[in-house]
């Protein structure tokens, strides 16, 4: 039975009904998990605060504390999930004014992450050191997601009706909670729900493998629990064994879409192949790398005007 609301109540208390209210049963368990340890922190730095106290000042020094020990897009995201439940108590008058109104988002400064990705002579060496036998096993896990670009969660939901062989295409419509209890979840984004092309190889390989699978069941999944470890053990096993870079599963999704962006596919193709949103996204992700290649066209493009001359 939920309380009636006050604007005497505490904020904190105000935020964790409106998440019940309002969230729960309606994003996935990440995201909520997400808007839940933004509960945690608002208690952590608000723990006194009312509703009728919210104001911009208030908002802006909460902002201000998280942002010291965060980074400034992860302040934003904080920031995100504290405004739509403000906005709601600013419309049911719990809160006279928008608090959140120019807010300014601050943050740490972001440390360079460099994205690890093997070349394609590392990657050949990876998968000519892999144990493919005749019967599923993670190592065809990781041929498949070094051939596809999968996310891991994709990768372990993939059942044999996903395979359309005869035209070489791999449905990609849900993923695996492999964090929780098990069991099919829906794609990370609508982006996400796609069809990937795969290789005459590749198509031959699981079409031998899965066909005498349940057709509605995870081809992976042989146990309750999976865990990300698990693969990324086997993995670095591997990686130690070819004598390459170390890497994990994720690796291996950037690994896949390095070497598509240096042979050239385009950033509007590759976004659609991984799944993502937009491809502002891809763009983000793979900023060095196009660097790169723009210096490289740079390079062309200086010999080709040379030549005019």
């Amino acid at each position: 039975m939920l309380r009636e609301i006050k604007n005497t109540d505490l904020f904190c208390d105000y935020y964790a009904q409106w998440i019940k209210v309002y969230k729960e049963g309606a994003i996935r368990p990440v995201t909520l998990k997400k808007y839940q340890m933004t509960l945690v922190w608002l208690k952590k730095l608000a723990p006194k605060l009312k509703l009728c106290d919210v104001s911009r000042i208030t908002y802006q020094q909460i902002l201000n504390d998280y942002a010291f020990t965060h980074e400034k897009q992860t302040t934003m995201d904080f920031h995100h999930q504290l405004k739509g439940a403000i906005i709601d108590a600013v419309d049911d008058g719990f809160i006279l004014k928008d608090p959140t109104r120019k807010a300014i988002i601050k943050g740490k400064t972001p440390t360079p992450k460099k994205i690890k990705y093997l070349n394609q002579y590392e990657l050949h060496t990876l998968l000519n050191t892999l144990n493919l036998q005749n019967t599923i096993s993670w190592d065809w896990l990781i041929l498949l997601v070094a051939t596809t670009g999968m996310r891991f969660s994709e990768a372990l939901a993939v059942t044999p009706n996903d395979f359309d062989f005869a035209h070489q295409m791999l449905s990609i419509s849900n993923t695996w909670d492999y964090k929780g209890e098990g069991g099919f979840m829906p794609t990370k984004n609508r982006s996400s729900i796609r069809k990937i092309q795969i290789d005459w190889q590749t198509v031959i390989q699981f079409a031998e493998l899965v066909k005498r699978l349940p057709i509605d069941k995870p081809i992976f999944i042989t146990k309750d629990r999976i865990y990300n470890s698990t693969v990324n053990n086997i993995l670095e096993r591997y990686c130690k064994k070819a004598n390459i870079p170390i890497i994990s599963i994720h690796g291996l999704r950037h690994t896949h879409a390095s070497l598509l962006l240096f042979a050239g596919v385009s950033i509007a193709s590759v976004a659609r192949r991984l799944g993502h949103s937009s491809m502002t996204t891809t763009q983000k992700t793979y900023l060095h790398i196009i660097q790169e290649l723009e210096n490289q066209d740079i390079d062309l493009i200086m010999r080709a005007l040379a030549g005019l001359s």
